[in-house]
């Protein structure tokens, strides 16, 4: 797999999830709602698109898993990545929702703390994972 494209693109898109939830987590303490759904519908949709980008990945890959211990470390590594990506869509999709609900306040907000913790976690394993998979796994 070429580390351009499909791949470089999915990496921009978790990186700028995590400044567009960082900032979604800055309106929430400054208590602006709305700017705060924002940020976290941007979320959203760019953690979607790059699930969905990773799926056409895989729709087009000209290998499969029983391709050699390249393959099924490739979809090993992104496929288990996907899934984590999968459940912090869903951790953030359900703070989204009690947002607007207002269960969360400027000084009370642990879940969304919880979810941009795992959310960047996520984020900087595809940095290692890109690197690991396309950069140096393309050689």
């Amino acid at each position: 797999m070429s580390p351009t494209g499909i791949p470089l693109l999915n990496t921009v898109l978790l990186v700028w999830s995590g400044f567009t939830l960082t900032y979604a987590h800055n309106r929430l303490i400054a208590r602006d709602l709305i700017t705060h759904l924002i940020g976290m519908a941007w979320t959203l949709g760019l953690g979607f698109i790059f699930l969905f980008l990773q799926a056409y990945e895989y729709y087009v890959a000209q290998f499969d898993i029983s391709d050699g211990v390249y393959g099924s470390c490739f979809y090993l590594l992104t496929g288990f990545h996907g899934l984590h990506v999968l459940i912090g869509f869903v951790f953030l999709l359900v703070n989204t929702c009690r947002a607007m609900a207002w269960h969360f306040y400027a000084q009370q907000h642990l879940g969304v703390i919880f979810g941009a913790w795992y959310w960047h976690f996520v984020d900087v394993v595809w940095l290692a994972l890109y690197f690991v998979v396309y950069v140096w796994g393309n050689k």
